[in-house]
């Protein structure tokens, strides 16, 4: 009778221990949600020359992207050791999936995995749109043009770029996980001119989110859009079709390519820059060929 009596008195300090932990965890996350409106409010948080709110960007903007990142597209970060821990480096990324979700998994992988901000070169149309334009300035991302990726450079940011930009994301499912052609080099000259690491990476998962079987070219040219796609379920489902599939995801960071042996005034040899962005893309096609080799299928089956 007794031991019986003392277990439950146990029990019971131990359930009223977890529910007073509980609730204390419960109230400092009120009060940290309070401080940060109070922050808001007061304009008490510091913005860069670009716009970057870094804490608005960690409590809500990333916030709201982890849940894809980690639970609905179980997303790996590989070689992680290949970017730089403090230093500034260029990521070469590749571009795919209809909608550019695969930048704002690349931001999460980045910030997360490294403890860095990813300060992501956006098209001009990204900024003609008031919301996305404004978000996209808060997240710390800015304009793909040359004077704004030296400046981050040579702040030793770690910046991103997709040098395939709409003719990436914009392809039919046909063609998936095939490169399409880079620009002009612009990224390279930039690397060489502030003397940081190429570091290339392949985002496998993307491609099957939204599969583009079809487009709507006279009606994406009358809303000023670069495409108008047709997926599987969309427009037919209207609002579920944004939903993305839940494709498995593998992000790889490869060796780093070295341009500080270089000196600045190289970044304006056409020649040199057009050979080296042709190493680069060479390079991540058999990177990216390899990564979904190894990732296997899209949708694998999920273990109980």
């Amino acid at each position: 009778m007794d031991d019986f009596q003392g277990r439950r008195t146990d029990g019971s300090t131990n359930e009223s221990t977890n529910e007073s932990r509980d609730g204390s965890a419960a109230d400092d996350r009120l009060a940290e949600l309070f401080a940060f409106l109070r922050r808001r409010i007061t304009g008490d948080y510091e913005v860069d020359e670009f716009g970057f709110d870094p804490e608005l960007n960690e409590k809500v903007l990333l916030e709201a992207l982890r849940p894809l990142y980690r639970r609905w597209f179980r997303a790996e970060a590989l070689g992680l050791g290949n970017v730089p821990a403090d230093s500034g480096a260029l990521i070469v990324a590749n571009h795919s999936g209809t909608l550019p979700v695969d930048a704002l998994m690349l931001q999460v992988a980045v910030h997360d995995e490294l403890s860095r901000p990813l300060r992501l070169l956006g098209a001009h149309l990204v900024y003609q749109l008031p919301v996305l334009g404004h978000l996209a300035r808060k997240s710390g991302h800015t304009l793909a043009c040359p004077e704004d990726a030296d400046r981050l450079l040579r702040k030793g940011e770690v910046v991103g770029v997709f040098p395939e930009g709409f003719k990436g994301i914009g392809k039919p499912f046909s063609e998936r996980y095939r490169l399409q052609r880079f620009g002009r080099g612009g990224f390279v000259a930039s690397a060489i001119r502030a003397g940081v690491p190429i570091v290339p990476c392949a985002i496998v998962g993307a491609e099957e989110i939204y599969p583009k079987v079809g487009d709507l070219p006279a009606l994406a040219r009358l809303l000023g859009l670069p495409y108008l796609p047709i997926t599987p379920l969309f427009p037919w489902l209207g609002p579920l079709g944004l939903l993305p599939l839940p494709s498995k995801w593998l992000i790889e960071f490869g060796e780093p390519i070295r341009t500080d042996e270089y000196a600045p005034e190289e970044a304006d040899d056409p020649m040199l820059v057009f050979d080296l962005t042709d190493h680069i893309r060479e390079t991540m096609q058999r990177q990216l060929d390899a990564l979904r080799l190894r990732r296997g299928p899209a949708f694998p089956p999920i273990v109980m």
